[in-house]
């Protein structure tokens, strides 16, 4: 490679993630738009609001959670069980006769006691937070297995549907309005608080920000808690949109959420992204796969647009860690 050409190589490596997804985004819904296949139904009131919004709702909320997460320079693999683990909770108080309130208050406080263990294994004692949240993430699993003798179980209460299934003007389901509102409070408390602030400041570089005085134990196990809240709010909103609630729901759920998240331009090793970045990560994939729906691909061709989803992912993640480690050279 010649000495000219290197600067033009690392200016497009350079470029940001985020931009990347929004123009990949555009080129995908505008190519839907013209296959003869898709063309009517793409752009249709059910497939944006049904397949694409609501069907990507969940995901959007586990990811806000995560973002804080990521962006403080951890990572929290136990949202799936987190998940789960609330919405069978959510279902079988409701079963019981607890009002319904008390009951998602209940999976709230599960959520948030669920985060503070990652945090105190995670955080104050120093462990590796991928395999201390993905333990977690099992273990919570187990947990709901026990609790349902492994059979998925379903609200013996109509009412309990409209928390997340009610139409708000007529057409808009109230999950897709908890989302907007999730996504909307991550994006101010990381952009207009200190805490925010700190957040980005530990992702960016910890030992600094300790010795600037920030309460760096403390900012970080609270991420862990916002992730087991917004996880738990995820999990009742998917109970209820399925009137069941099932100890496997979780499973890939992680993952894939922070795959999505770093293809939306979050770093995994702290300190970059945002709501907004998430958010866009998630419709993408969720984009890529109403797409095969649409175009009714037989499997063969799934497996391999899955193979090549994660190639994609991988890239991305590479991206990343080679674009940090040119940043660190030039310094």
């Amino acid at each position: 490679m010649t000495t000219t050409s290197v600067p033009i190589v690392r200016r497009v490596l350079g470029l940001q993630k985020a931009f990347l997804a929004i123009v990949l985004t555009v080129l995908a819904m505008a190519l839907l738009n013209l296959l003869p296949a898709t063309r009517n139904d793409f752009f249709s009131g059910y497939n944006l609001v049904e397949s694409l919004l609501k069907s990507n709702s969940i995901y959007v909320i586990l990811a806000m959670g995560e973002t804080v997460v990521l962006v403080a320079g951890g990572v929290d693999l136990s949202i799936g069980g987190v998940m789960s683990l609330a919405g069978i909770i959510a279902i079988q108080q409701v079963n019981a006769g607890t009002p319904a309130p008390v009951a998602i208050a209940a999976c709230l406080i599960v959520g948030a006691v669920v985060g503070a263990v990652n945090a105190f294994f995670s955080v104050y004692q120093r462990l590796e937070p991928f395999i201390v949240t993905l333990g977690m993430g099992i273990i919570l699993t187990g947990v709901g297995q026990q609790l349902t003798n492994a059979n998925p179980v379903s609200s013996a209460d109509p009412a309990f549907l409209n928390i997340a299934n009610f139409p708000i003007f007529g057409f808009l389901p109230t999950l897709v309005v908890v989302t907007v509102l999730t996504v909307a409070g991550v994006y101010f408390v990381l952009r207009n608080t200190s805490f925010g602030r700190n957040c980005y400041a530990i992702g960016g570089d910890y030992e600094v920000a300790k010795y600037s005085g920030i309460d760096v134990l403390r900012t970080k196990a609270t991420t862990y808690v916002v992730s087991g809240v917004t996880a738990a709010i995820a999990g009742v909103m998917l109970s209820s949109q399925l009137n069941a609630g099932n100890s496997i729901f979780g499973d890939q759920t992680a993952l894939y959420v922070v795959c999505a998240v770093v293809v939306g331009g979050t770093s995994v090793a702290g300190g970059v992204g945002g709501a907004i970045k998430s958010l866009i990560g998630i419709m993408l994939l969720g984009l890529a796969t109403n797409a095969l729906v649409m175009l009714k691909v037989d499997s063969l061709v799934l497996y391999l647009t899955q193979a090549l989803t994660g190639l994609i992912i991988v890239s991305i993640l590479w991206l990343d860690s080679y674009g940090r480690k040119r940043r660190r050279e030039d310094v």
